[in-house]
């Protein structure tokens, strides 16, 4: 039986956790899982026997750790081949007799993707695609791809695995207590990217019980066309006598899972600290409870790597700056490769208020495929706006596609069926909302009917290829009135029809004042009509006062400003700065005014202005432009001391971010790009103090290390970056370290500070074997741990001083015992 058939009309019941059940047998510290495939073969059948007998249709192979960073081409294919035999076996010997499905399952690789780690992309892509064609070999029925807490690396496996095979594929993201992923990802960003890519399920696992999860659920429910599913852990880990065991029981927990089966979810299971008794209480419990069909859900939306931005009832303003059509300075950068101006442009818009980044860097003088795929990785590593990718040259938009983190907004395919051919399949493969330009072979109609109709066809056309109408969203042309009086008329009527079909629509808003003086008079009225024609989306310069004066007005009319709110700050806030903007512009010449259509980045910030404002090497740390940081500085280092910079310009703009990431309104890449900002900053200063012959003095050491059997170092690097920015000389002892190593590294350098990292519970005691090793022979160390199957519960009870929930929390506590130290406090 399909499984893609089976979910369809019925709950599907997956498997629990594997790693705790294997250290009840024996797995010993460090020592790799899969491997018992073969060395354990009968204990890891047994295991899998129990699951099916509990109740469970689907179990998933040993495999969660299998790839290429832990063994070679052979032994990978080897142990996975195996794990899905065992699975099959247990199958046939299994006394339940409903379906049963084998999954091969896939993991994450265990290093974070750049531009916040090391990892390229497509070596990522490769790697997954390798798991799966060594389990595809096998025929298992489906591919889990789980426990993955990045959007990034959740993209490249999925994209990866269905380069591989056909097979069905589920995707499970890990999300904290705040709701989000560790990169920052909202639930609705990732139900926007996945079902973009054509999972066939999506849903939750890990981190936490399913006591936690009820908001992350409601997002997946509400906003997915795809069955959901949720695999939580027992709760939270700890120790008693030894062992890990988890706060929630086998009742509590089905229980939990009984209420969100009744609510749509359908396909159950369990993840760490869970075992076949937790998944037959929840069969039993809820055997009865009727299948809820998936509903489709008809929501028009775009992600970035954090957020999902939905075109509903309010205009959706994408900034348009971003693109060389008449800007001289921005053809320049292009040519020049001046990454900074075109980031500097994307930073702007976003701070007048734009939605969606336009990125266009069509210049025939210059390689638009590689200068877009740059462009488009650089901007999304200083801003989380979504972005609008916008050429005609298929292949760029291919390349820009697949290296998107999200679901981008697509600009453009049009009625021509020779674009559709190009630009369909594309979109099918990669997901994305696409623009529709309402012209075909015939050229631009100048009637709203003809428009319409190009309109039905190109709808129906993707339909087709599998693409929805909700991820289409029309463009009806915004010709020049200067040339054709009746223009607007036609693109206004066209608007009004395609909102009554149930279409969204777009316009590239400025065209119709071309010819005219004054144009942001008669671009704001023209917007302003578009916008009460159900208008969707505006590509508009977010630096026009007039244009943003007409939509706050028009939102706050409309009622779609609840108190109005957005137009008091516009108002009171951000308006006298436009006017103060406009004022300064009345010493420019005429040409150059009109060049600069509302604003133009300066040429080269100021190295000045450390407070957060408009320039300044405070401002480029905290918005992650590392270039820009490194040039800045060097300026300041013309007249300033290198501490008084550390001090007041680098140390206060990581603190503005550490404070912002602890608050929830920044984010991990946002905090790790800060740090790369800063750390270009402090190349330069140790230039100047190397020149010069003076010395740093260091915060401290601070000996690091994954503890011995985990290869994962995510976390551990992170917390590396910031301790170094703040001041600390960090040892380094890298992943999988034994005990002993690290003792010696910390005897040997005399370090007050040391922090252990894990990521998994089967590692857990090597962390806690660490620690005791540390108290007998370094006992004035003071140890610190973190990692995703930590609390500070589980940490004190292994003997750990303190526990970090994140990278920024264990800079703090750091700090803070230095300076106790200092003190003479802590001797």
């Amino acid at each position: 039986m399909d499984i893609r058939e089976y979910i369809k009309n019925n709950n599907l019941y997956l498997d629990g956790g594997m790693g705790t059940l294997l250290q009840e047998k024996g797995l010993m510290p460090g020592e790799l899982p899969e491997r018992w495939n073969i060395s354990h073969p009968d204990i890891i059948k047994g295991i899998h026997k129990a699951y099916y007998d509990a109740g469970s249709n689907v179990v998933s192979a040993n495999t969660f750790g299998a790839n290429p960073f832990k063994y070679s081409d052979e032994e990978l294919e080897s142990l996975i081949g195996a794990g899905i035999k065992l699975v099959k076996e247990a199958a046939k010997e299994s006394i339940n007799t409903a379906p049963k499905f084998v999954a091969l399952d896939i993991g994450p690789l265990g290093k974070l993707l750049k531009p916040y780690g090391e990892l390229e992309f497509e070596t990522a892509v490769e790697y997954f695609k390798k798991i799966a064609l060594a389990g595809a070999k096998f025929s298992p029925d489906l591919v889990l791809i789980e426990t993955m807490n990045d959007s990034y690396e959740t993209k490249a496996a999925l994209l990866g695995v269905k380069e591989a095979c056909d097979l069905p594929v589920f995707v499970s993201n890990a999300y904290g207590e705040d709701g989000k992923l560790m990169t920052g990802a909202e639930p609705a960003a990732m139900v926007a990217m996945l079902e973009g890519m054509h999972a066939d399920a999506i849903g939750v696992n890990c981190s936490v019980g399913p006591d936690k999860l009820g908001g992350v659920i409601e997002e997946y429910l509400k906003y997915s066309s795809l069955p959901v599913l949720m695999k939580p852990n027992a709760g939270l880990p700890r120790t008693e006598g030894g062992k890990t065991v988890y706060d929630i029981g086998p009742d509590r927990f089905s229980d939990l899972m009984k209420e969100f089966l009744e609510k749509g979810v359908s396909i159950v299971g369990g993840c760490c600290g869970t075992t076949p008794e937790f998944i037959n209480k929840t069969f039993i419990k809820t055997k009865s409870i009727n299948h809820k069909p998936v509903s489709g859900k008809s929501f028009t939306m775009i992600s970035s790597y954090t957020h999902a931005v939905l075109f509903d009832k309010k205009t959706i303003l994408i900034g348009e700056r971003i693109n060389p059509t008449g800007k001289k300075r921005f053809k320049q950068a292009l040519v020049e490769k001046d990454m900074g101006y075109i980031l500097n442009e994307g930073l702007s818009q976003a701070e007048k208020g734009a939605e969606v980044l336009d990125v266009n860097v069509g210049l025939p003088e210059i390689d638009e495929v590689a200068m877009l795929v740059d462009t488009i990785k650089e901007l999304q590593s200083v801003s989380d706006l979504p972005l609008q990718i916008d050429t005609s040259n298929p292949l760029a938009m291919e390349k820009a596609l697949r290296v998107y983190n999200g679901k981008p907004l697509i600009n453009s395919v049009n009625g021509k069926e020779e674009n559709m051919k190009e630009i369909f399949p594309l979109v099918k493969k990669y997901g994305g909302c696409v623009i529709a330009l309402t012209l075909n072979e015939g050229g631009i109609p100048k009637t709203a009917a003809e428009r319409v109709e190009i309109a039905k066809h190109i709808a129906e056309t993707a339909a087709k290829y599998g693409i929805d109408k909700k991820d289409i969203i029309f463009d009806t042309l915004a010709m020049t009135i200067s040339a054709d009086k009746d223009a607007a008329l036609a693109t206004l009527e066209s608007l009004k029809t395609l909102k009554e079909l149930g279409f969204k629509t777009s316009l590239g808003v400025s065209n119709i004042s071309f010819g005219l003086p004054r144009r942001e008079l008669v671009t704001a009225a023209f917007f302003t009509l578009a916008m009460e024609n159900g208008l969707s989306a505006a590509i508009m310069n977010p630096y026009s006062s007039e244009m943003m004066t007409a939509y706050n007005t028009f939102n706050a009319l409309k009622g779609l400003d609840e108190n109005c709110s957005d137009y008091i700050s516009f108002a009171t806030e951000k308006l006298p700065v436009y006017e103060e903007e406009a004022a300064g512009k009345k010493g420019l010449v005429k040409g150059e005014q009109k060049a600069q259509s509302g604003k133009d980045s300066v040429d080269k910030p100021k190295a000045e202005n450390g407070d957060g404002g408009e320039s300044g090497l405070k401002r480029a740390i905290v918005k992650g432009l590392k270039g820009e940081a490194g040039d800045l500085c060097k300026q300041l280092l013309q007249t300033r001391e290198p501490l008084s910079i550390v001090n007041d310009e680098v140390i206060p703009a990581l603190d503005v971010v550490g404070t912002a990431f602890e608050k929830k309104e920044m984010f991990l890449p946002q905090l790790l790009m800060a740090a790369e900002a800063a750390n270009s900053a402090f190349e330069k200063i140790k230039e100047k103090m190397t020149d010069t012959g003076a010395k740093t003095e260091s915060k401290g050491d601070f000996v690091i290390a994954t503890v011995k059997g985990d290869i994962h170092d995510i976390g551990k690097n992170i917390v590396k970056l910031l301790l170094e920015n703040y001041g600390f000389t960090v040892h380094d002892l890298g992943k999988d370290v034994p005990p002993e190593d690290i003792v010696a590294e910390t005897i040997r350098t005399h370090a007050p500070l040391v922090g252990l990292s894990a990521l998994m519970t089967t590692t857990v005691p090597s962390m806690e074997e660490t620690i005791k090793q540390l108290r007998e022979k370094a006992p004035w160390a003071k140890v610190l741990v973190g990692g995703a199957v930590l609390t500070k519960e589980y940490a004190d009870m292994i003997g750990a001083d303190a526990y970090g929930k994140d990278a920024m929390q264990t800079v703090r506590i750091s700090l803070a015992y230095m300076e106790e130290l200092n003190r003479g406090v802590n001797k």
